[in-house]
């Protein structure tokens, strides 16, 4: 999703958060080190890519837990934030777009990285979402939206934010520095700080309510009704895409609209859902027009081919043809007819216009298969006799079977 305004709102933490006490003199030995470093070797005629990317992780790396850190690292150290364009967002930017500007100019906001990041898991082989929402710090909820993602390690879910893992901003600059509190978050954890739109993606059994958020309660609350984000997420991922958005904005409404960013995102769902449904009704329209119009196709088709049946058969069936001809001439007629038939039943629910034109059309089927009947039935009489017993069977037709003698 595409905000109209993004921020990397960890600018305001303290720098001194990154400092380490002075009084420590322990080496602290680096849980990620062998494979940041391996990670960090991958060659820059892959990482133009996030194929390219995720190619070089699969093929060094086995485990989730060091598949989404190489992924984590690689993002938060080689993307930089874009201070400049943090507000110049294209809201129709298509996400392939997204992530190839951002691996070929190695610089984005929020969206960008956690398009990245999300990219790379998910050709890699890991599950992984996208996840929008806002976020609090130091006891305020922001007033712009933030992005982050979400991908499973091993049989449970955790929380990437590749942005706020990648540095701060000091002096309206950008400082690359690496915050692993942002790496493989629990989700019980980040909800402090990070809150989504929908709550299917708190992964909480217990989600927590915006106005809840607001108010610092993130702790669950058992006595609430039991929520199974994981067969939610089981069936989301099942769904069409409006069927999502409709469940969604259905879980957003029922978990508080607290502020302006939750409302918008609650009306841009709404908006993706009716416009889904007039969609599907102009394109239900259309299919019923073009029904109609085949049938009429067919009926006419029906008309010239019978038209020339009855032309022969004036004409005593001369010049004489094999009787399969003769029958071929008449089917071809016959199953014209029979086909804008059954294209008329299909029709179902017409609006007006189309109802009053099937009645018409309707009419002159019926008309016409009427009196393909009776041919029908002359023509296996005629079929059955031999050559004295077909002579006296002739009377000229003129159209539909009205004798002209």
């Amino acid at each position: 999703m595409i905000f109209k305004k993004l921020f990397l709102s960890f600018a305001l933490l303290p720098i001194t958060l990154f400092a380490q006490k002075a009084s420590v003199s322990k080496k602290v030995t680096d849980p990620y080190a062998v494979v940041d470093k391996k990670a960090l070797a991958l060659p820059d005629s892959l990482a133009n890519t996030t194929q390219g990317i995720a190619d070089y992780i699969k093929a060094n790396f086995t485990t989730d837990s060091d598949k989404t850190r190489a992924i984590f690292i690689w993002t938060a150290a080689n993307i930089q934030y874009d201070i400049d364009n943090m507000f110049a967002i294209n809201f129709y930017e298509k996400h392939e777009e997204k992530v190839s500007k951002a691996l070929k100019t190695k610089k984005g906001v929020c969206e960008a990285y956690a398009a990245v990041f999300n990219d790379v898991c998910l050709k890699s082989g890991l599950r992984s979402y996208v996840i929008t929402g806002y976020t609090k710090q130091n006891g305020f909820a922001d007033y712009i939206p933030h992005a982050w993602c979400a991908a499973q390690v091993g049989d449970g879910w955790f929380l990437f934010d590749p942005t706020w893992g990648s540095g701060y901003i000091s002096d309206h600059k950008f400082v690359k520095k690496i915050n692993n509190a942002y790496y493989k978050v629990p989700p019980s954890k980040l909800i402090k700080s990070h809150m989504p739109f929908d709550p299917m993606w708190e992964f909480l059994s217990y989600p927590i309510t915006n106005q809840e958020f607001y108010e610092g309660k993130t702790i669950e609350n058992k006595s609430k009704p039991y929520f199974s984000y994981t067969d939610s997420i089981k069936a989301y991922e099942q769904m069409s895409d409006v069927e999502q958005y409709a469940m969604a904005a259905r879980r957003i409404e029922g978990n508080g609209v607290k502020n302006s960013l939750v409302y918008d995102q609650l009306q841009h769902l709404k908006r993706e859902v009716e416009l889904y449904n007039n969609n599907k009704k102009v394109e239900e329209s259309n299919a019923k027009v073009n029904l109609y119009n085949a049938a009429v196709a067919d009926y006419n088709d029906g008309v010239n081919n019978f038209n020339n049946f009855i032309q022969y058969r004036n004409a005593q069936f001369k010049p004489m043809r094999p009787d399969t001809e003769i029958q071929a001439m008449f089917d071809a007629a016959y199953d014209k007819f029979t086909a804008a038939q059954n294209k008329m039943s299909q029709i179902k629910k017409p609006d007006a216009n189309i109802a009053q034109l099937m009645i018409s059309l309707n009419k002159s089927i019926d008309d016409a298969m009427s009196h393909a009947d009776e041919q029908k039935e002359w023509l296996q009489k005629y079929f059955s006799k031999g050559k004295m017993g077909r002579a006296g069977m002739f009377t000229k037709y003129t159209w539909m079977g009205i004798p002209l003698n």
